[in-house]
């Protein structure tokens, strides 16, 4: 069974990913990121790459996905760069799975 990907996050962010074959979608704003997300969630998305800075704004939704297999929502920077919240975010479901903290 093979998933799709996607790319959520403000358009200049996003817009590249498409040229290697991720659906793309475009949101700024908290609302239409959750909106967008569980829509993908609901449909056959695999991976769903997300803005750090949208997902800085829906920390529910992003818990939410934290407990299910599928699909795995991972955060990126946006164009202007990082606000670390995916590394740390990401670090802490690794320590989690494994339970000691290697990163």
């Amino acid at each position: 069974m093979s998933h799709k990907i996607a790319v959520v996050g403000d358009k200049d962010s996003v817009l590249a990913f498409k040229m290697i074959g991720f659906d793309v979608f475009f949101a700024s704003e908290a609302g239409e990121a959750r909106q967008i997300v569980d829509k993908l969630a609901k449909e056959d998305y695999g991976i769903i790459f997300l803005t750090e800075q949208l997902g800085v704004q829906i920390p529910e939704t992003l818990e939410r996905y934290d407990e299910l297999v599928t699909p795995a929502v991972i955060l990126i920077p946006n164009r202007m760069g990082t606000n670390n919240f995916g590394e740390e975010r990401f670090a802490g479901n690794v320590e989690r799975a494994v339970g000691i903290k290697i990163m």
